[in-house]
C-alpha cells in the first residue's frame, strides 16, 4: 500500500512540473513560405517565456548544385539576456534567393533551420532542426551578382532602385515622430475623401440624420455624426491593423454575395421606413422585425452600427496611404504606430463627413410638407445605395435595369405625369415635373441599354454610338488576359519571354478598379504607353484560397494594385502602383519603363 502511496506522489509531482511547462511544439511555432516569389520568410513564434540562442539559431542552404543560392539573411537584432545575446521576441528571418546560372523552368530549393532556446521557468530544450523545401521558377529569380556581370560590366553606372509609393510611405512612419505620423496620415485621409469608395458614405450619414425626425438640432447630428466617424475610423483601424499583422484583409473578406445582399436589403428597409411604409398589413413578425430596424437607427447604437458596417463594407478598395501602414505593421510587427496611422487616417476621411452630417440636421426644415419631401428624396437615396452595393454582385445589365426602375418611381414620385392645375407655370411644381420628366427619360436610355448589352451606366446607348467602330478598335488596344490563380499567372508569364507584363489586381466590388478602368486604361495616351506590355487583370473578386494566395505571394495588400515583370519574367521590384490613379499620373509612373 505504501508503494503505491508513493508511486502516485511521484506521478503526480512529475505531471505537476510537466505541465508547469511547455512543450517543444508549443514552445516553438515554426512557418516558413515563398513570398514575392523569390524571397523565403521564416517566422519562429515564440510560446510565452520562451527565449532563442542567437547562435544556435541557423539557416543552412542544403542544395549541392549551387544554382540556387541565398543572398543574404536578414534577421532582427538579439539583445543580452543572461549574459547571452537571445531573441526574446518572436524572429522574422527573410531571405532573397537567387540563381548563378541561368536553367529553364523550375528547380526545388530546400533550406535547413536549426535553433534552440530555453524557457525563463528554468527549461532549456533540445535543439530542433527542420527542412523546408520550395518550387522555384528560373524566371522569378535574379541573376546573383558574382555571376551575372563582368569587371566590365560591373564599372558601368547602375540605374537608381525604384522606389514604390507605398514604401516611401512606410518609411514615413519609420523614420518620422508621432506627430508627423498623425498629420501626414490626416492629410492623407483628407485626399482619400474625395475618391469614389467614400462617396456612398454621404448620402448613407445624411439619410441616418434625417431618420431622426422633426426634433433633430445641428448640435445633436453633429454628435451623431461624430459617433459615425468614430465607429467608422475605430473599425478601419481594427480592420487594418489585423491585415497587417496576419496578412489577411478583412474587408474583402465582408465582400461576397450574401453579405452584400443583406447589406444591400438594409438600405432597403431604412428606405421603406423613410417612405413610412411599415404601416402596410405584413405578418406580425415582419412588421416587427423591419419596426425595430426602423427605430434602433434612430439613436446612437444604430448610428455606430451604420459607421462599423459602411467601414468594413461600402468602402474596401486599397490606397498607398493605407497599403504604406500595412506594410509598416507587417513589417516592423508595430501595431500601435501602425494603428495611430490607420486612426489619423481614416479620422480625415470622416471629417467631410462630420460637415455633412451636421449639415444634414443644420438645414433641416421646418415640420411640414417639406419634411416628408425631404424624407422622401433621402428614400430614393438610400435605393440607389442598395443598387450600387447591389452591383458588386449582379451583372451590368441587371444594374442597369435596377437603376431604370428607380429613376421610374422617382420620376413618378415627382410628379411627371401629373397635370399642374392653375396657371403657376414657373412655379417650382413645374421645375420638379420638368425634373421628372429628364430622370424619365434617362431611366428609357438605361432600359433600353440593359437590353441591347450595354454595361456603363454613364453611356446607356453606346451599342447606338456612331463610334462603335472605332471603340471596337480601341478596346483590342486593352484586351487584359484574366487569371484567378498563381498558376495561371506563371503560365501567362512563361509564354510572355521577350515582352514586359503589367499585372492589374482587380475586383468586382472594387469602385476604384471600375473608375481605372473607364478612366485611365481606356484612355488613348495610356493605351498607347502599354502597347509594348503584356496586359494582366489578376481577377481576386472570389477571395478565395487562389486569390489568397496570389496576393500573399507579391505582397499585395488589394486592389487596385498594379505590378510588372520585366523581359525575363521577373517582379521589378519598387515599380508597384497602389490605389486609383488617373490618366497623367498613371502616364508619369509608367514613364519609369
Amino acid at each position: 500500500m505504501r508503494s503505491i502511496l508513493v508511486l502516485m506522489v511521484l506521478t503526480t509531482a512529475l505531471f505537476a512540473l510537466r505541465s508547469s511547462f511547455l512543450m517543444p511544439e508549443e514552445a516553438f511555432i515554426p512557418k516558413a513560405s515563398l513570398q514575392n516569389v523569390s524571397t523565403v520568410v521564416i517566422d519562429i513564434e515564440l510560446g510565452k517565456e520562451i527565449y532563442l540562442y542567437e547562435e544556435e539559431l541557423k539557416v543552412i542552404d542544403t542544395d549541392t548544385n549551387d544554382e540556387i543560392v541565398i543572398q543574404s539573411v536578414s534577421m532582427p537584432e538579439a539583445v543580452e539576456h543572461h549574459e547571452e545575446m537571445v531573441f526574446l521576441e518572436s524572429p522574422h528571418i527573410e531571405l532573397p534567393l537567387a540563381k548563378t546560372a541561368d536553367f529553364s523552368g523550375s528547380k526545388e530549393f530546400t533550406v535547413k533551420l536549426s535553433f534552440q532556446g530555453c524557457s525563463e521557468k528554468g527549461l532549456c530544450y533540445e535543439p530542433i532542426e527542420k527542412l523546408y523545401s520550395f518550387t522555384v521558377e528560373s524566371s522569378a529569380l535574379a541573376m546573383n551578382g558574382a555571376a551575372a556581370q563582368s569587371e566590365e560590366a560591373a564599372a558601368e553606372p547602375k540605374a537608381a532602385p525604384l522606389v514604390s509609393e507605398t514604401s516611401e510611405i512606410a518609411s514615413i512612419i519609420k523614420e518620422s515622430g508621432l506627430g508627423v505620423i498623425i498629420l501626414t496620415f490626416f492629410g492623407f485621409g483628407l485626399l482619400l475623401a474625395l475618391t469614389p469608395c467614400v462617396f456612398p458614405m454621404v448620402p448613407i450619414l445624411s439619410s441616418v440624420i434625417v431618420a431622426q425626425g422633426e426634433g433633430i438640432t445641428a448640435k445633436r447630428a453633429f454628435w451623431l455624426s461624430v459617433v459615425y466617424v468614430l465607429a467608422m475610423s475605430i473599425t478601419y483601424t481594427v480592420a487594418g491593423i489585423l491585415a497587417g499583422l496576419f496578412g489577411g484583409n478583412l474587408q474583402a473578406a465582408f465582400q461576397t454575395p450574401w453579405v452584400i445582399g443583406l447589406f444591400s436589403g438594409l438600405f432597403v428597409v431604412l428606405a421603406l421606413s423613410m417612405f413610412d411604409l411599415f404601416e402596410f398589413q405584413m405578418p406580425n413578425f415582419i412588421q416587427s422585425r423591419l419596426s425595430d430596424v426602423g427605430s434602433h437607427q434612430k439613436g446612437v447604437a444604430g448610428v455606430a452600427t451604420m459607421g462599423f458596417l459602411s467601414a468594413l463594407i461600402v468602402g474596401p478598395c486599397v490606397a498607398a496611404p493605407l497599403a504604406g501602414a500595412l506594410i509598416y505593421i507587417g513589417q516592423s510587427g508595430d501595431a500601435l504606430i501602425g494603428g495611430v496611422a490607420l486612426f489619423a487616417l481614416s479620422i480625415g476621411m470622416g471629417l467631410p463627413l462630420l460637415l455633412v452630417g451636421t449639415a444634414a440636421g443644420r438645414y433641416m426644415p421646418k415640420p411640414g410638407a417639406w419634411m416628408d419631401t425631404i424624407k422622401h428624396i433621402f428614400g430614393f437615396l438610400m435605393l440607389a445605395v442598395a443598387i450600387w452595393m447591389a452591383s458588386r454582385v449582379l451583372s451590368a445589365q441587371m444594374t442597369l435595369l435596377a437603376w431604370s426602375v428607380l429613376l421610374v418611381f422617382a420620376a413618378v414620385g415627382t410628379g411627371a405625369f401629373e397635370q399642374i392645375r392653375g396657371r403657376c407655370i414657373r412655379c417650382w411644381r413645374a421645375a420638379r415635373k420638368s425634373v421628372g420628366i429628364l430622370m424619365f427619360m434617362y431611366a428609357a436610355a438605361l432600359f433600353i441599354g440593359a437590353l441591347t448589352g450595354a454595361t456603363n451606366p454613364l453611356n446607356p446607348l453606346e451599342k447606338f454610338s456612331v463610334s462603335a467602330a472605332s471603340q471596337t478598335v480601341s478596346e483590342q488596344k486593352t484586351v487584359f488576359k484574366t487569371v484567378r490563380s498563381m498558376d495561371e499567372l506563371n503560365s501567362v508569364l512563361a509564354d510572355s519571354k521577350g515582352k514586359k507584363v503589367l499585372v492589374d489586381f482587380w475586383a468586382q466590388w472594387c469602385t476604384s478598379c471600375d473608375e481605372m478602368e473607364r478612366n485611365t486604361f481606356s484612355n488613348p495616351a495610356v493605351q498607347n504607353a502599354m502597347k509594348d506590355f503584356v496586359l494582366v487583370k489578376a481577377d481576386i473578386t472570389a477571395n478565395d484560397d487562389a486569390s489568397k494566395a496570389l496576393t500573399k505571394n507579391f505582397g499585395i495588400q488589394g486592389p487596385p494594385t498594379v505590378i510588372f515583370f520585366d523581359e525575363t519574367g521577373t517582379l521589378i521590384e519598387g515599380a508597384e502602383i497602389v490605389g486609383e490613379k488617373g490618366p497623367e499620373a498613371f502616364l508619369k509612373l509608367l514613364e519609369r519603363f
